[in-house]
């Protein structure tokens, strides 16, 4: 009887912990054990400090099915604190395991810390990233692929193979080094290179089967450089855009922006032999290029001759290849509705925000702003500081909702908005470089995109039916973008550049989504595992 009781409590205690993390015992759990240390790499041929994960370089990929639950203890064998963010994931309710310094205290040298997450009402190519300083330029990146559940329809016949290409700038230049040239105020030098999957030119071979049809997703993880991506003599058909399906247009060649990731259909139906697999950077006065190949079982031709070429500084190529990235309206999302059955374009607008980017000069030295504020982390994550109601972290309010274009200042700059709101924000870039955008907690709708300056009646040539619905967008020179997003996911969200160092130098924000009520219906509790640190150390996070 005593070992029955013993028993009983043990199986009680399991479920209250899996209840208050904030997962579902009815849905799978992933676990895995992360160890971070430091390691000789040599991704461009020059021996480099990179950041690895196990070994590593880049990361262990996430394999995940809609609504599994991720249990992923991560260990810091680093000097420095680190910190893990989860490109694509939304973390429902659950802003506590977001990963980034304004939700989340980072993990101590030797410590370590948990992440309880799930991939609730998700599908699709996403990517993770260390967020603390510039780590992101060393290394513990790596890819997320989240399946559709067995009996959900999808689109498209099972492909033969699913291929990860994480693509990206690199610098032969140290990481440490790189954020000291910020800190002092100077600008980052060009990148030395662009990378696949970690390597250089050549690096990596795909093999493929002639006449089968395989799966590429691509997700640019680079710091600073949109890039374009193509497969000599084969079309890409694209058929999901960060967890969206979208109508299957095919493409010879593909932008991808920075934080963006694609999946596309490649069908090996050319002769024998080897291909090029090309990266080449857009938008900049040099181009940069590196290559895999995809090789045909059985070939006996390597890859010859020049390397394809692609579009380079050309906007409107970009812009209109933008426009035509359609969501697929019939096709199932994670759950068995179709995609189309969320009206985005018959809903009300509930406010409009309107965020101008910037790189002012403050107190002498380089920053970047949004809305003439240039972000400055606080000494405790806002989420913490927002939780336990300490005075003195950041101020509701410390960004405005348009821009003023008076003096740049710098602030832990938050802006207030209501759960259940809808809302029209739109990116105004007025700098002669392509901007792009990521919003954590959330996917939007890409409802127009255009030059010059946005105006209400712009919205007249919003798309308002089947734009494809994401969590990073472009921004072009001189131009504008908006979307519209429901604000269904109380926490405390990022708003950020994905140009990291502009991110590292102010041009990002928190978006607080407050609910009056304190119901686990809305959002979480803090996880009873939370790390405290800053002004919240010393305090309880709550009772089991």
């Amino acid at each position: 009887m005593r070992d029955c009781s013993r028993v009983l409590c043990s199986l009680i205690a399991l479920f209250l912990f899996l209840a208050v993390n904030g997962v579902h015992g009815d849905s799978p759990y992933r676990f895995y054990t992360w160890k971070i240390t430091y390691g000789d790499i040599y991704p461009l041929g020059v021996k480099q400090q990179g950041i690895l994960i196990n070994g590593q370089f880049p990361g262990p990929h996430i394999d995940a099915i809609t609504n599994d639950n991720l249990i992923i203890t991560v260990y810091n064998y680093l000097r420095e604190p680190f910190l893990i963010s989860w490109d694509g994931l939304q973390q429902r309710k659950n802003s506590w395991m977001d990963g980034l310094p304004g939700t989340t205290c980072p993990i101590p040298p030797g410590k370590s810390f948990t992440y309880v997450l799930q991939a609730k009402d998700q599908i699709g190519s996403h990517f993770y990233f260390p967020s603390l300083g510039f780590h992101k330029a060393a290394g513990a990146f790596g890819g997320i692929r989240i399946w559709s559940r067995p009996r959900i329809p999808v689109p498209f016949p099972p492909p033969a193979w699913d291929f990860i290409i994480l693509a990206g700038d690199w610098f032969k230049t140290n990481h440490y080094i790189l954020r000291r040239l910020l800190d002092s105020g100077r600008n980052l030098p060009s990148p030395d290179g662009l990378l696949i999957n970690g390597r250089g030119w050549n690096g990596n071979t795909f093999t493929v089967d002639q006449g089968r049809t395989y799966r590429f997703r691509i997700s640019n993880v680079g710091i600073a450089t949109s890039i374009n991506f193509r497969i000599q003599g084969h079309m890409m058909k694209l058929i999901e855009v960060e967890g969206s399906h979208t109508l299957q247009n095919s493409y010879a060649a593909l932008d991808i922006h920075l934080g963006q990731s694609y999946s596309v259909l490649v069908t090996a139906d050319q002769p024998v032999k080897d291909y090029y697999i090309v990266v080449s950077s857009r938008f900049t006065s040099r181009v940069l290029t590196t290559t895999s190949i995809l090789h045909y079982s059985n070939s006996k031709i390597g890859v010859s001759g020049p390397v394809p070429g692609g579009p380079t500084t050309q906007i409107n190529w970009s812009l209109n290849q933008a426009r035509s990235i359609r969501r697929n309206l019939t096709a199932s999302g994670p759950r068995p509705n179709p995609q189309g059955s969320y009206h985005y374009g018959m809903i009300k607008i509930s406010r409009t925000i309107t965020l101008a980017n910037s790189a002012p000069y403050i107190n002498g030295k380089q920053r970047y702003a949004i809305n003439s504020v240039s972000f400055i982390p606080g000494d405790t994550p806002l989420k913490l500081a927002d939780h336990f109601n300490i005075p003195g972290v950041f101020s509701l309010g410390s960004i405005p909702s348009s821009p003023t274009y008076g003096n740049p200042y710098l602030a832990t700059s938050v802006m207030p908005a209501n759960f259940r709101d809808f809302v029209e924000i739109v990116f105004q870039n007025w700098e002669e470089t392509v901007q792009s955008y990521h919003m954590n907690g959330y996917n939007f709708f890409v409802v127009g995109m255009d030059g010059g300056q946005w105006t209400p009646a712009s919205r007249g040539s919003y798309n308002l039916r089947d734009t494809v619905s994401r969590c990073t967008v472009q921004v072009y020179p001189r131009a504008w973008t908006a979307i519209f997003v429901a604000l269904d996911n109380v926490g405390m969200w990022n708003i950020r550049s994905e140009n990291w160092a502009r991110q590292y130098l102010g041009q990002q924000f928190y978006l607080r989504v407050y609910s009056p009520v304190n119901s686990w219906r809305d959002e979480y509790p803090i996880p009873k595992g939370a790390r405290l640190c800053g002004r919240a150390r010393g305090r309880r996070t709550r009772h089991l």
